[in-house]
């Protein structure tokens, strides 16, 4: 099958999943690539697939040819993609493992896709987003987690609530403070939340306070700070140590 027109009924709603009201209302966003495409049909997250009339793609789903025009139009790359997929919202509520990672109002949806490939990779089992971190299904933010997005538990979920209840499951909940925190190489624990926050304002106050330790990475006086991104790898890099 073959959709010419951008009038067709499936590609007007799919045109509007590039806002973020839509893509909240349908439980629907896209994915732009191959690569992106395959990891979400790896991990069976696949819904849809438009693929540019003529090109071949070797991949065992259901997909419909669309042409050039459309794909401009529904895309936001620079350069058009050749597939792009469609995939559902999972609305997961509940904590499934023992390392978990809150973020509390990231803003920049490179840092975010930085910190869920980081946390894919040092074996984080689910990550807790507050009520206003940036959109997890934000172009950008899918993008730059390469994939990732579809291999780890993420949720939306008011933090200090979730605190609670991870304080009552024995977690231990760690903090981030250079003034009162402990080096990093340090801890040593397999139950863990850690909570990282905002670029500018980082972690407030009264999650802060609920915090069983504050740690920090050790570095030289010359560097105030790190980006969230960065900073959040290199702690998740040696809890998994």
């Amino acid at each position: 099958m073959l959709i010419t027109s951008l009038e067709n009924n499936k590609i007007k709603k799919y045109i509007k999943l590039k806002q973020k009201k839509y893509r909240e209302i349908d439980k629907l966003f896209l994915i732009e690539g191959e690569h992106l495409v395959l990891e979400a049909f790896k991990s069976n997250k696949l819904y849809d697939l438009l693929v540019l009339d003529g090109y071949n793609i070797s991949i065992d789903f259901d997909y419909t040819f669309v042409s050039l025009d459309i794909m401009k139009k529904l895309s936001d790359m620079d350069s058009t993609p050749k597939v792009i997929g469609i995939v559902k919202i999972e609305d997961n509520t509940s904590i499934v493992g023992n390392k978990v990672l809150m973020l509390d109002d990231i803003q920049d949806p490179g840092n975010l896709g930085t910190i869920i490939r980081s946390s894919v990779a040092f074996n984080v089992t689910d990550i807790v987003l507050s009520n206003n971190t940036v959109d997890l299904y934000n172009d950008k933010v899918i993008r730059s987690s390469q994939g990732m997005i579809f291999k780890i538990n993420i949720i939306k979920k008011d933090l200090i609530e979730s605190i609670n209840e991870l304080k009552n499951d024995n977690y231990l909940i760690l903090g981030t403070n250079v003034r009162n925190g402990i080096d990093i190489r340090e801890v040593n624990t397999s139950k863990f939340c850690l909570i990282m926050g905002n670029e500018g304002q980082g972690v407030k106050q009264e999650i802060q306070d609920m915090c069983d330790k504050n740690i920090y990475i050790k570095m030289n006086n010359e560097c105030e700070s790190l980006n969230v991104g960065v900073a959040t790898s290199i702690i998740l890099y040696e809890l998994n140590r």
